[in-house]
């Protein structure tokens, strides 16, 4: 059998429903909750075929999208801003509420390493 496993499942369910079963009937008979039925034949209405969505938010970077320019250039004037520097700023200069870890996919997707301690405590170090 070449197909996967939960491919033929749904298929299998959504034949089942097709066939004129209550979606309760065919959750029983191929021991799935009635969500996942309600799921597939939404699915199937939607799109015309059973493949799963795509998962994630695309790695558009969300609210930071259009900030990502202004971020490099922050980054490149004061290399040394740490991600809490970054948070806050957003926060005060566009009104952006966002998590630490947004900030640092953003700095990882332009390339940019960021140092976990700051300069002082480098040389501290040394």
């Amino acid at each position: 059998m070449g197909r996967s496993h939960p491919m033929a499942l749904r298929e299998r369910v959504i034949a089942f429903v097709e066939e004129g079963h209550s979606h309760r009937a065919a959750a029983a008979r191929f021991r799935v909750s009635v969500r996942f039925v309600n799921d597939m034949v939404i699915l199937k209405r939607e799109t015309g075929g059973l493949e799963p969505r795509a998962q994630g938010n695309g790695g558009g970077y969300g609210k930071l999208a259009s900030l990502r320019g202004w971020i490099e250039t922050r980054m490149a004037t004061k290399p040394d801003l740490t991600l809490n520097d970054l948070v806050l700023e957003l926060a005060e200069q566009h009104n952006v509420t966002v998590h630490r870890v947004s900030v640092w996919r953003v700095l990882r997707s332009l390339g940019l390493t960021h140092k976990k301690r700051s300069p002082s405590c480098r040389a501290e170090a040394a």
